[in-house]
């Protein structure tokens, strides 16, 4: 397969301030809840993520290893939530957002996770959560 030329040349290069990645809806079964009958059978989850690193070089270059590795991330989610036993989704989330600032190349990230069908007459229960990467004071 023969990669594309750059289409485009500009006489400046661009700053890209930030990327983000998206995860949408990861359909997901596992255990979670505090009830019995929670606790015996697994349930669907849904997940999404945001996930802000610097994009510059990856832009640029068009180089992979240059990248966030979304693949990678998504891989450990999945796997954390299939073979994991939760209580309450506020714990799961928490998890998953470990999982996605991982990376010391995350400045920031959020995650979402949906529990269908937890409450009547609504579609689903969700928790969101958000991280931010600490700077050091530079005291």
């Amino acid at each position: 397969m023969q990669l594309a030329n750059n289409v485009h040349k500009l006489t400046t290069a661009l700053h890209i301030s930030e990327d983000r990645i998206h995860i949408s809806n990861l359909r997901l079964r596992t255990h979670i809840g505090f009830n019995p009958e929670e606790k015996e059978k697994q349930q669907d989850v849904i997940v999404s993520a945001d996930i802000f690193y610097s994009a510059d070089a990856a832009a640029t270059s068009d180089d992979e290893a240059d990248a966030l590795n979304y693949k990678l991330i998504t891989k450990e989610m999945i796997d954390h939530v299939e073979h994991g036993r939760f209580q309450l989704l506020e714990k799961l989330a928490s998890d998953l957002l470990t999982i996605a600032n991982d990376s010391e190349r995350v400045s920031h990230a959020e995650v979402r996770v949906d529990k269908p069908y937890a409450l009547h007459f609504a579609d689903s229960v969700s928790v969101t959560l958000s991280s931010s990467r600490c700077q050091a004071s530079s005291e």
